[in-house]
């Protein structure tokens, strides 16, 4: 039998042919594959974290559920590309629709806050509002220059330069020299004439107007004027109520400030990200007429790339641009209504409940409960019974505290509750919860010996069951909250729904 005799050279290309062709067959099916066959271990963490958000309560006031198409953009295909730079100017090529994507957001976020982009510009390129604080720190002062912002047991935030006498905490406090301000112990407002004595004798560089933990309006008008009076920068961080302001429900620090920072996970209900926004045109004009002109953009935007950052987060950014479209509309306006209307009756609730807050009440989307002076109990120990009860909160310090660890005060917020729906009366319900689990903290603190946080955790163990009025206020506290649509996700495709 004649046997047909297939040449080395042919041989050895079908065998290429065929390698190939498996290699690309096993590499789609690898990358095209859902989660939930990719990695089950994560798929299973996911779909447990979205049990928990269903079926919690969530009163962290810097947290919210962001939309489905806010999320739908955060995992597109922009994710995929590399674009260091600015639209027009990147260092890669690819980038025409990474441009569409970057400008489409700036000027939505113009829009949004009622910006004329003659007099004012925006970088949406910041990964997050710490960092966002730092590039502004970095463009407009060199190191040891000087910094105030609202000190962080007050309300502020820790990257306002928060520092303690052995430690500069803060990275701020470690680049720049900084003396925080403080709040009126007694009313909890900000003490705007010792401000201004302290700012005439610091001569800072930047003053910061913003904070993590105070319930009131800023008073940007004076910050304003003390700026003027030593020759700072104004600089709000409006972080938290970010959207409050694009809905017009409380005052605008655009009118007021030289720079205003935000991130946009919070009240505005965008992805995790940030923005720096800053004057274009004149600052001032002297007595003979002659103006000096705002120098910010360029030091900005260098500070941001190269200065700080590499390639910008292309999803993020496209994400942002969908959260301020959607701010924009007369839906959104009538949440941020409703979040303060939340905030108002939830804050009555427990005054009602005979519960201290921190100046008396609240402004905005948050409320400062003092559980030191209410009830003799700390802010960390409630935290954690809240937690075992479904009920997402934190522990704040409040004027007067020392430990940051356990503080005297518990911050509450409402945006991300009246996203999935809560309304005035709910939040009186919501305030009988907050109640009873104040009620269990102190008791359980009455059973243990030591002073020590660690072993109030033991006492309460992870066991719910094992404190029948934690067991029964859980269950109470799942059911209600999953009387309440979830956002951003299916129930039905849900794996775990009990």
């Amino acid at each position: 039998m004649l046997q047909t005799i297939v040449p080395r050279n042919l041989r050895s290309t079908s065998v290429r042919l065929l390698a190939q062709r498996s290699y690309q067959a096993s590499t789609q099916s690898v990358l095209n594959q859902p989660l939930s066959s990719a990695d089950p271990e994560m798929f299973k963490i996911l779909e447990l974290e979205k049990s928990r958000q269903r079926s919690g309560i969530c009163l962290i006031p810097s947290e919210n559920f962001t939309s489905r198409a806010v999320m739908d953009a955060l995992g597109s295909v922009m994710q995929n590309k590399y674009s260091e730079g600015y639209p027009g100017a990147r260092y890669y090529g690819g980038n025409e629709y990474i441009d569409q994507s970057e400008i489409l957001c700036q000027t939505r976020a113009l829009e949004t806050f009622g910006l004329d982009p003659l007099k004012w510009g925006v970088n949406v390129q910041s990964l997050s509002g710490a960092p966002a604080n730092l590039y502004v720190y970095g463009a407009l002062m060199k190191p040891h220059d000087r910094l105030m912002g609202l000190d962080l047991p007050h309300g502020g935030h820790l990257s306002h330069g928060f520092q303690t006498p052995a430690k500069r905490v803060s990275f701020s406090s470690v680049y720049f020299e900084t003396l925080p301000y403080q709040c009126n112990e007694d009313t909890g407002i900000i003490d705007y004439d010792a401000l201004a004595k302290s700012a005439q004798l610091f001569r800072p560089k930047i003053i910061v107007a913003g904070a993590s933990a105070y319930a009131r309006n800023i008073d940007y008008k004076r910050m304003r004027e003390i700026a003027d009076s030593v020759g700072a920068y104004l600089m709000a961080d409006m972080a938290h109520i970010s959207g409050l302001v694009a809905a017009g429900v409380v005052e605008s620090p655009f009118a007021y400030a030289d720079v205003v920072t935000t991130t946009t996970h919070k009240s505005l209900r965008g992805p995790r990200g940030a923005m720096i926004f800053f004057r274009r045109g004149v600052r001032s004009t002297n007595k003979k007429g002659v103006d000096t002109m705002y120098d910010l953009e360029k030091p900005i935007n260098q500070s941001v790339f190269p200065g700080h950052q590499g390639g910008p987060h292309n999803h993020t950014i496209a994400a942002l641009s969908v959260a301020l479209k959607q701010a924009q509309t007369p839906e959104f306006r009538e949440y941020q209504g409703q979040v303060l209307s939340n905030a108002q009756a939830f804050s009555q609730s427990l005054i009602d409940r005979k519960y201290q807050l921190v100046t008396g009440g609240t402004d905005t989307h948050l409320l400062l409960v003092n559980l030191t002076k209410s009830r003799g109990i700390d802010g960390a120990r409630v935290e954690r019974v809240l937690e075992l009860a479904k009920i997402a909160a934190n522990k704040n310090t409040v004027p007067g505290d020392r430990s940051a660890m356990v503080p005297g005060g518990l911050r509450l917020g409402t945006p991300a509750m009246t996203t999935r729906g809560l309304v005035e009366k709910d939040f009186a319900k919501v305030a009988e919860f907050v109640d009873r689990a104040v009620d269990i903290a102190v008791e359980t603190a009455k059973n243990v010996k030591s002073s020590k946080f660690v072993d109030f955790k033991a006492e309460l163990g992870d066991d719910v069951e094992r404190v029948p009025e934690l067991a029964k206020l859980k269950r109470e506290v799942v059911d209600f909250a999953r009387s309440f649509p979830a956002v951003g996700f299916s129930v039905d495709s849900m794996v775990y729904k009990d």
